[in-house]
């Protein structure tokens, strides 16, 4: 089994920052890819940031150069850096790990981490 445990999320001035943090435990394969996605209401499921187990990383224009998504592989652990929060950055954001096993794609997910940007 896998599970991914998120921290971090909470209530921020617009502008403001915050650093989510998911940590990953059980059987992973060390070649996958973590990721932060989000959900607003009445939206779909969007990818914010990824990065590979060799660091590269990818994301979505709105949050370039606002975020940075970073990884400790010895801890199994991503970070997502949130700087200079809008309001349209609220969203609950999910925590996500990927990589390939039996030759299927596998996709876990975290419980998610409600982030408002709000005065």
């Amino acid at each position: 089994q896998v599970q991914l445990v998120e921290s971090g999320g909470g209530l921020v001035q617009p502008g403001g920052s915050l650093r989510l943090s998911c940590a990953a435990s059980g059987s992973i394969v060390s070649g996958n890819t973590m990721g932060w996605y989000r959900q607003a209401p009445g939206k779909q499921r969007e990818l914010v940031a990824a990065i590979s187990s060799g660091g590269s990383t990818n994301y979505a224009d709105s949050v370039k150069g606002r975020f940075t998504i970073s990884r400790d592989n010895a801890k199994n652990t991503v970070y997502l850096q949130m700087n200079s929060l809008k309001p349209e950055d609220t969203a609950v954001y999910y925590c996500n790990v990927r990589f390939w096993s039996s030759r299927t794609q596998r996709d876990y997910w975290g419980q998610g981490t409600q982030v408002t940007v709000s005065s």
